[in-house]
């Protein structure tokens, strides 16, 4: 499965599905009869790589053709736009790019963003586009169709944990929808496509749509650490509903944390164990011998080649001066993204004597020119280079191979101890307190690190020590009530060099101008 993608590029979707809404332009390609693609388990297979697929590629392998309209294919992929949105957003990545032509980058960074910010569009569209891939493989894997098929027996019920597998896909997205959108469009297979305007849910609503799916899809999904390397488990969907319960009191405004405890610990006891190498975890063969890693986004630098993903991450975080070929990527080096001032400050001695999980560059911390690469440290902590220093395959010296791991362990690590020190029940607080000690003890090499109790304040400068440019910050500065609030500012939040609060309105994200305009069914979140 490190090398799904390589097939998703000779196969193709059974039929074409029209957008929900005709600005979207959602159109998964239509080169062959429904019944030849999904005549055997082997084609349900090889369609359910389209959904994974969606992923990690934007267009045809190469080109700068994307598969969504009014967006480029590089910046399209989910990852990209998912990561920008979550971390220029917040105390812990800034990108120089703020007069690049595509635009959006430098609202983000200062919190500034209107209706019409194109990465916001990109990735509101980005994640319909693969809740409307995942639609279609279900739409062609219902009972119904299976019985007349002449698929059963086994065969039945390897179909069904692919079916099960999208359905996680399209959780996740929806997901990612209410956490950044709050009440997007909803379509599900049963939608006839194309036909009427998608409706609106509600937040509430959709929280109790993702939690229903992911309970429902569980009996089907394989054991924990059973599937093909980069597919979703039981492991992933105790991930996601851990998460989801961790944030249930911003979503509908009654928590949950009992309920992340219980699922957090689903994962802990299923048999995963932290990587013995912090910064293993992001390099080119993380797909190798990684015990801790739940379920991950692959990449790879001959197949899967666009602008986005780690090819991204990486390329963007450094700069030519700094030795491209160090990071595996020896044609690149954008100089584009770097730290907040306040990123490294968390970390203290940040020079990386202590706490290894510190990877920076550089000695300027401040950021005082916002469209200077240089002001501020380098983040290298993806690099496109194997454990043993070997840099991976890579076509023009600047794709990268390093998978992106959406659900680690030490996350749940984190969630178990967030839930049980705001009231959650299941769990004690010395347990809470050895979790954390656990992620500590791997970044020090030693105990010298080791917390003797935990606030809620101590919780959240390790989840940044911890999951920094992993795409978590906004989400957690948000349930910490810090995302937008005067009290707690950082370099050109607001607009301003040394920082302002923003309106409150901000928690969420706009719905896209485009789409209000396109779809007479959906209402404007509050302050846009």
């Amino acid at each position: 499965m490190k090398r799904l993608f390589k097939i998703f590029t000779a196969i193709i979707i059974a039929y074409t599905v029209s957008s929900c809404n005709k600005d979207l332009e959602l159109t998964p390609t239509n080169n062959v009869a429904g019944d030849q693609a999904f005549s055997s388990p082997a084609g349900y297979k090889n369609v359910l790589a389209k959904v994974y697929g969606a992923y990690a590629l934007t267009g045809s392998t190469g080109s700068g053709s994307s598969d969504l309209g009014g967006i480029d294919a590089g910046t399209s992929d989910f990852l990209r736009l998912y990561w920008n949105a979550q971390e220029l957003t917040s105390d812990e990545a800034l990108c120089a790019w703020v007069n690049d032509a595509a635009g959006g980058v430098g609202e983000l960074d200062q919190l500034t963003w209107n209706a019409n910010n194109v990465l916001l569009q990109g990735l509101y569209t980005r994640s319909l586009y693969q809740i409307t891939v995942a639609n279609a493989f279900l739409k062609e894997s219902t009972d119904a169709k299976l019985s007349s098929r002449g698929i059963s027996g086994a065969d039945l019920t390897a179909v069904k944990q692919y079916r099960a597998e999208a359905r996680f896909l399209r959780a996740f997205q929806y997901w990612v929808l209410m956490d950044l959108f709050g009440n997007p469009p909803f379509i599900t297979e049963e939608s006839e496509f194309g036909a009427e305007a998608a409706k609106q849910i509600t937040r509430a609503e959709l929280f109790k749509y993702v939690e229903t799916e992911l309970l429902s899809i569980e009996p089907e999904l394989v054991a924990p650490k059973q599937n093909e390397y980069g597919r979703a488990d039981k492991g992933a969907a105790w991930a996601l509903l851990a998460r989801l319960y961790l944030n249930a009191a911003v979503y509908t405004g009654t928590p949950r944390y009992s309920e992340a405890i219980t699922y957090s610990r689903k994962v802990i006891d299923a048999g995963y164990s932290l990587h013995s190498k912090y910064a293993n975890l992001f390099l080119a063969d993380n797909n190798v011998n990684n015990p801790e890693v739940i379920l991950s986004i692959n990449y790879d630098g001959v197949y899967t080649q666009n602008f986005g993903g780690t090819t991204y991450l990486i390329n963007a975080a450094i700069s030519g001066a700094m030795g491209p070929a160090a990071y595996g990527i020896p044609n690149g080096g954008w100089g584009g993204n770097r730290s907040r001032q306040t990123l490294p400050e968390i970390f203290g001695d940040y020079s990386g004597n202590s706490d290894k999980r510190a990877m920076f560059f550089g000695s300027k911390t401040a950021n005082t020119d916002i469209t200077t690469y240089n002001d501020g440290l380098a983040v290298t902590k993806f690099k496109n280079i194997t454990s043993t220093g070997a840099t991976a395959p890579s076509v023009g010296g600047t794709y990268t191979s390093t998978d992106f791991p959406l659900f680690r362990l030490a996350e749940m690590y984190l969630i178990f101890a967030e839930a049980v020190v705001r009231g959650g029940t299941g769990g004690t607080v010395p347990q809470a307190l050895q979790y954390v000690n656990l992620l500590r003890q791997r970044a020090y090499g030693n105990t010298s690190g080791n917390l003797t109790s935990l606030s809620l304040n101590s919780i959240l400068d390790e989840r940044a020590r911890e999951l920094y440019w992993e795409a978590f910050r906004r989400t957690d500065l948000i349930r910490f009530g810090k995302f937008t609030d005067a009290s707690y500012v950082w370099p050109w939040k607001g607009g301003s060099l040394s920082g302002k609060g923003v309106e409150s309105f901000r928690t969420l994200f706009p719905i896209p101008a485009t789409d209000l305009i396109a779809n007479p069914n959906l209402k404007q979140n509050t302050g846009y």
